[in-house]
């Protein structure tokens, strides 16, 4: 088993690197996750403290204790913690470059006030057989922190995810992995700024490679 990349580590938490494909938890038809791949590779039990979906690549906080972990469920959901995103996806917010997403969500049965910030980084309009389709790349702050909420969000305008299999054009999507190539949803958390003893804290990730690989083909 190839080793989670540890970004951080002290008596409390543990920040990772989790790939794209990996569950952060284990559970029915589910035979590798991230708890237990750590808890083998540290020796000792982990607790999530947040979760990312199974095919969302990025930045991942766990904790060492079950108290640990309830005092950093609240810190991550408060103002003084930032996480960012990038995205690459079909279509394009607005000519506007910087906004924000403050729309309800809707999911199992509950709506939710939800609200995303995001800045167009750069975008590009590609061929896929004939048809001119443009693709934008995206960073994104969470305000709340909605399950979905960054998927949802951006369907809600038109603009999905590339390979988002629930949420996005799936019709585009098949092109794109025609003639690109792309099988894996194009989101990761790239960016977690928190305090820890008193002091912010800044982590940061490079793209993951399936994305690093996406973008070079697609910005060039």
């Amino acid at each position: 088993m190839i080793p989670i990349p540890i970004l951080y580590e002290d008596k409390d938490i543990v920040i990772v690197n989790k790939k794209a494909g990996l569950a952060v938890q284990g559970g029915a038809e589910i035979t590798h996750s991230l708890d237990n791949i750590l808890q083998e590779q540290l020796g000792y039990k982990v607790f999530p403290v947040h979760r990312l979906d199974k095919d969302t690549a990025g930045i991942l906080v766990v904790a060492k204790s079950s108290k640990a972990a309830a005092y950093w469920s609240s810190l991550l959901v408060s103002d003084c913690v930032s996480k960012e995103y990038i995205a690459l996806c079909v279509g394009s917010l607005s000519e506007r470059s910087v906004g924000m997403i403050a729309e309800q969500i809707h999911h199992r049965g509950r709506i939710q006030n939800a609200t995303t910030h995001y800045r167009v980084e750069q975008t590009a309009a590609v061929d896929l057989n004939g048809v001119e389709t443009r693709i934008s790349m995206i960073r994104l702050e969470l305000e709340t922190g909605r399950m979905h909420q960054i998927r949802i969000h951006l369907a809600q305008r038109k603009c999905p995810i590339i390979a988002d299999d629930k949420y996005g054009d799936f019709k585009v999507n098949k092109m794109l992995r025609q003639v690109f190539g792309i099988r894996k949803l194009l989101l990761a958390s790239v960016s977690l700024s928190v305090p820890i003893s008193g002091k912010v804290h800044v982590f940061t990730i490079p793209y993951p490679p399936h994305m690093e690989e996406a973008i070079k083909m697609i910005f060039g």
